[in-house]
């Protein structure tokens, strides 16, 4: 017969006879994980590389189809042939392009955008004359909004203009230079020389918008007259060529004749005024100009938060007292109530496990060994964390909150075992020596199995992959780390605190008794599952199959919604509405929702089209109701805006580039005449089917525009060409400009247009001369006449074919996904062959990694098979382990998804992952000590008995231990609650039932499957040699 596993040396000796190597480490990794938690970057969610590229190119007095066709179509041809883009849509409104490139998940945007500036440098020969360069800019694609948005407000005798030089200069480069700002964008509106012309004047003295532009051309430049020089000195020569003033602009002469100069201001009123406002902000009742500020991609946003008050706080020392300066939005005050709650949690859950170990220990001295294994275990997986370059963020650290519950695991059946050790009669030192060579083997299975079933999702790519790789890493890495301490620790400390025989406290001994009576009942379940293990099987393999139903009819969403305390509101107003027209009705957006309770403040953007904004309240914890139940009240409220059709949206739990809850593009060659009966029905379907608080559609053709039809034989017969006509009236009557002037060192534009009283109404466009080859001046309405016509709002395209968006948001109650479903399913039922349908926003990223947490259950399932084949050198006690403990605790779990108390997403799947390595650390010890309990002399049937009754103490410890450490994230509340109940909901009952199920069928599956250890050791002992062949035949049965 073998020697027993307690009297073979093993290199874990090492630690009991020299006690201070393991001390030394052990204070070694607490000293380094202090150092690191105290560098490690506070950031919302892990550093993800996911960018687009928005291309903006403006062709001034151009038709959305001259647009598109022209402008659009190029850019988008050689966009989509960058390396690395995920696909290309584009938005083209009158005179305005808006191409945007989305980059897969973890491009370098800087080697796109250099690729992209390169290919666009190609092509811009085939844009054409008036249209101006294209603006490139990066934009996060995980968040449609800058983190920070800061605000100056605009007293009533400023402008927004002087407000929005007066922070570019003064403020926006003390603002950049605060370490880890990346970029600030002012998005109010620039100053810009107006020359606002009277076409009557015009008429009369004969000038035309050719003379206007040659003259402002040519008298406004930047002289280089070099410098003179002699063999003492040398000065440069300046002139004085440049219009600085509007006073400047208005001596310009246009023409000379019969001894009379005509100058600029004898046909035009020049201001210093600003660009076209193409958005207005205000914050509640103030208006405001912001500033969005973006940190650099793995800041430490809370040092960039805390920076950025300090800055605000000392910039508004320095502001006049009518100017007040301060942050209308902070990203980091969500980041700070969910990290402030989850280190809440972590407290609760160390309180929770210690009382559960002391009190199923019996002994506060005792259960110091497994508390001990909580700081070493999550400092040293914090030091490996700054070693890999991880961040603090709410990932990982819910992960160092569910390695509470797991750390604890290894060192309680250590110290389990030395108490056992010492009742029976063994020296300390023999003890802890017996315990460290015993519980070598299921100790390094257990640990390397939970660390293996995450070892999967750290191979992911995507979404999903770029979230949890910290945060299996952390997991991971704590696991081991305590798998390490138990073994090397655990040990001699259990010997130096444990009482020994005849010195057991009285709370010990009571305890004990408890579980020697628990054994005693426990027993009788085992003999009961031995007695009946086919029916138990058959049994268990019912409720295995029922999985399969539970989860098909479980609801499924990527993340539930988080009460993030505020609201996004997206506006939609009148296809003809004026700027200064929604502003204005914005007014009764926020009105509207300050009636609500806890309301705060909100910021929003007005634009010609609509616009957007976010309506704050007062955090979770002051309110007893949840933002997801007020969003349709809200929407209701909302809609008695006649002037405006208004959204409310509850922002995304995950870093997400959509707006709505339900984003989808549907393609074809079609135009949109032909498209928008199929976009309405689908967008009446979604409103009955009940699923959908609002719908609609980006295809709308309810513009009205007027259509200019130039008589082309008349403009031949002049001697005219069509460009002559349109750059007169385009001059005329577009904001494009002529040249720039120089004010204090900062260059703005010159734009001449008719003056706004002239523009009151399409019709006056008529009236505009345009100057004939002969030089004589004629009313436009002499070549062309006008029609109302009604076309697109917007024509959209996806991936390089006209498309149309349908986008919509779920009403409480209902997911992401059963409405995307919904939209999938109507669409394949009403769309014609040739449409395609695909996926933008969250949309996108629910088809693409729903379900990939299923894939990567199954493949750690696979590697936690192959990893026990190894350790165990069989092929049956690994399946065992996994058929005896996996099966029926997903089963449990499912059962809780399938009750609609957490949905199937990314973390609840995360909990089944976790669950399945936990019940399998069970399954693991009962095995191992059966197989040792055969070696010993025992048959199969004896040995699972006594093995299930001496380890049903560690087991249920391991298992309270969990089930507490889990049980705070089933209760918690506030900011990032949602996720952390639905994972705690996963493990708690999982495990639970999970403990029990195994417990009641693993003996049964143990002693129809299990082989026969003992011939094993008596063909051994018998001297039968084995070929060496047979060496790497593991024993499949």
């Amino acid at each position: 017969m073998n020697a027993h596993p307690e009297t073979v040396p093993r290199w874990t000796d090492l630690f009991v006879t020299r006690p201070v190597i393991a001390v030394v480490l052990s204070l070694a990794l607490l000293l380094i994980g202090i150092r690191s938690a105290f560098e490690l970057p506070v950031i919302q969610f892990p550093v993800i590389q996911s960018s687009s590229l928005e291309i903006s190119t403006i062709y001034p007095g151009a038709s959305a189809e001259t647009v598109r066709g022209f402008v659009s179509e190029p850019i988008e041809r050689v966009a989509a042939s960058v390396p690395g883009v995920d696909y290309v849509d584009s938005t083209t409104t009158s005179g305005s392009s808006l191409v945007r490139v989305w980059l897969k998940l973890n491009e370098n945007s800087t080697d796109a955008l250099a690729e992209l500036n390169t290919r666009l440098s190609q092509i811009r020969y085939e844009l054409p004359d008036g249209t101006e360069d294209p603006s490139i800019e990066v934009v996060r694609a995980d968040s449609p909004y800058a983190s920070f948005y800061l605000a100056l407000s605009v007293p009533k005798d400023e402008t927004r203009a002087s407000i929005t030089d007066l922070m570019q200069r003064d403020i926006l480069p003390r603002l950049t230079s605060i370490p880890d700002v990346q970029n600030a964008i002012n998005s109010g509106i620039r100053p810009a020389m107006r020359i606002w012309l009277d076409t009557p004047r015009m008429a009369a003295l004969d000038v035309s918008a050719s003379d206007i532009q040659n003259a402002l051309r040519s008298n406004n430049v930047i002289s280089t007259l070099g410098r003179s020089q002699n063999n003492t000195q040398q000065v440069d020569l300046v002139g004085n060529t440049e219009a600085r003033t509007p006073e400047d602009f208005a001596n310009i002469v246009l023409k000379t004749g019969d001894g009379v100069d005509v100058r600029l201001g004898d046909i035009a009123r020049i201001e210093a005024g600003a660009e076209e406002a193409r958005r207005l902000t205000r914050y509640s009742e103030t208006d405001v100009v912001f500033i969005g500020i973006y940190p650099s991609p793995g800041a430490n946003e809370i040092a960039v938060a805390d920076a950025l008050y300090a800055e605000v706080a000392a910039i508004n020392k320095s502001l006049p007292d009518d100017l007040e300066f301060f942050i209308a939005y902070d990203v980091t005050q969500y980041m700070r109530d969910a990290l402030r709650d989850i280190f809440i949690t972590l407290a609760e859950t160390i309180v929770l496990v210690g009382f559960v170990v002391v009190a199923l220990m019996g002994s506060f001295r005792t259960a110091l060994v497994p508390l001990l294994t909580i700081p070493i275990s999550l400092l040293g997986a914090t030091a490996a964390m700054s070693l890999m370059g991880f961040s603090l963020n709410l990932l990982t650290i819910l992960a160092i909150v569910l390695s509470v519950g797991l750390v604890v695991d290894d060192a309680i059946v250590v110290v389990e075992n030395v108490a056992r050790n010492l009742r029976e009669g063994m020296t300390r030192r023999q003890a802890a020596l017996a315990s460290s060579r015993r519980l070598l083997a299921p100790i390094v299975a257990m640990t390397v199995t939970l660390a293996a079933v995450y070892a999967p999702i750290g191979l992911l790519s995507g979404l999903t992959g770029v979230l949890f790789k910290e945060f299996a890493f952390t997991l991971a890495v704590a696991v081991l780390i305590s798998g390490v301490v138990a073994l090397t620790l655990s040990p001699i400390m259990s010997a130096w605190v444990c009482p020994d025989q005849g010195h057991e406290t009285v709370a010990s001994r009571w305890v004990n008794k408890r579980f020697d009576a628990s054994a005693t009942v426990y027993a009788k379940v085992v003999d009961f599952s031995l007695q009946y293990r086919w029916q138990l099987i058959v049994a268990g393999v019912f409720f295995s199959l029922s999985t399969v139903p539970l989860y098909h009819y479980s609801l499924k969403e990527l993340a539930p919604v988080e009460d993030q305390s505020g609201v996004t509101i997206v506006a939609d107003a009148a296809p003809d509405s004026a700027i200064e027209d929604t502003f204005a009705n914005m007014r009764q957006v926020v009105s509207t929702l300050a009636q609500y309770e806890g309301a705060l403040q909100i910021w929003h953007v007005a634009l010609s089209s609509g616009g957007y904004g976010g309506q704050d309240f007062v955090e979770t914890g002051d309110r007893d109701w949840a933002l997801q139940d007020r969003v349709f009240e809200m929407y209701d409220d909302l809609k008695q805006i006649a002037s405006l059709s208004v959204f409310p949206i509850m922002d995304s739990s995950l870093p997400s580039a959509g707006q709505f809850d339900v984003e989808v593009a549907i393609s074809s060659s079609h135009d949109a005449a032909t498209m928008l009966p199929y976009a309405q029905q689908l967008v009446k379907a979604a409103e009955e089917s009940g699923l959908f608080m609002f719908a609609d559609t980006d295809l709308r053709v309810d513009l009205v525009q007027a259509r200019i039809d130039i008589d082309k034989q008349r403009v031949a017969d002049l001697g005219m060409s069509l460009s002559d006509i349109s750059n007169q009236i385009g001059l005329l009557n577009s904001e494009a400009y002529v040249t720039r002037f120089d004010d204090r060192g900062r260059a703005y534009r010159v734009i001449p247009k008719v003056a706004k009283s002239e523009r009151t109404s399409p019709e006056a466009i008529l009236d505009m001369p345009i100057r004939t080859p002969t030089g004589e001046l004629i009313p436009l309405g002499a070549l062309a006449t006008l029609e109302r016509v009604t076309a697109p709002r917007a024509l959209t395209r996806f991936q390089q074919k006209n498309a149309f968006k349908i986008y919509g948001g779920v009403i409480p109650g209902t997911t992401k996904e059963q409405g995307l479903a919904f939209i999938e399913k109507t669409a394949a039922a009403i769309l014609p062959n040739g449409y395609v349908l695909d996926y933008t926003g969250e949309s996108r990223e629910i088809r693409s990694e729903g379900n990939t947490l299923l894939g990567v259950l199954a493949l750690a399932m696979a590697l936690v098979f192959f990893v026990l084949s190894i350790q165990f050198n069989s092929f049956r006690d690994p399946l065992i382990i996994l058929l005896g403990s996996i099966p029926l605790a997903l089963f449990a779990a499912l059962v809780i998804t399938f009750s609609n108390l957490t949905t199937i997403n990314i973390y609840s799947q995360v909990g089944l992952i976790t669950l399945a390595g936990l019940v399998a650390k069970n399954a693991i010890l009962i095995v191992e000590f059966a197989n040792q309990a055969q070696r010993d002399g025992l048959a199969k049937i004896d040995a699972i008995r006594a093995a299930s009754a001496s380890r049903l103490r560690p087991v249920l410890m391991t298992t309270g231990a969990t089930v507490l450490g889990h049980f705070p994230l089933i209760l918690v509340s506030g900011a990032g609650s949602e996720a952390r109940n639905s994972i705690g909901f996963i493990l708690v009952v999982g495990m639970l039932i999970g403990t029990f199920f195994t417990l009641v069928m693993l003996p049964a599956i143990y002693a129809v499957l299990a082989s026969d250890h003992g011939t094993e050791i008596a063909d051994q002992a018998d001297g039968i040699t084995v070929p060496p062949s047979a060496i790497v035949q593991v024993d499949a049965g």
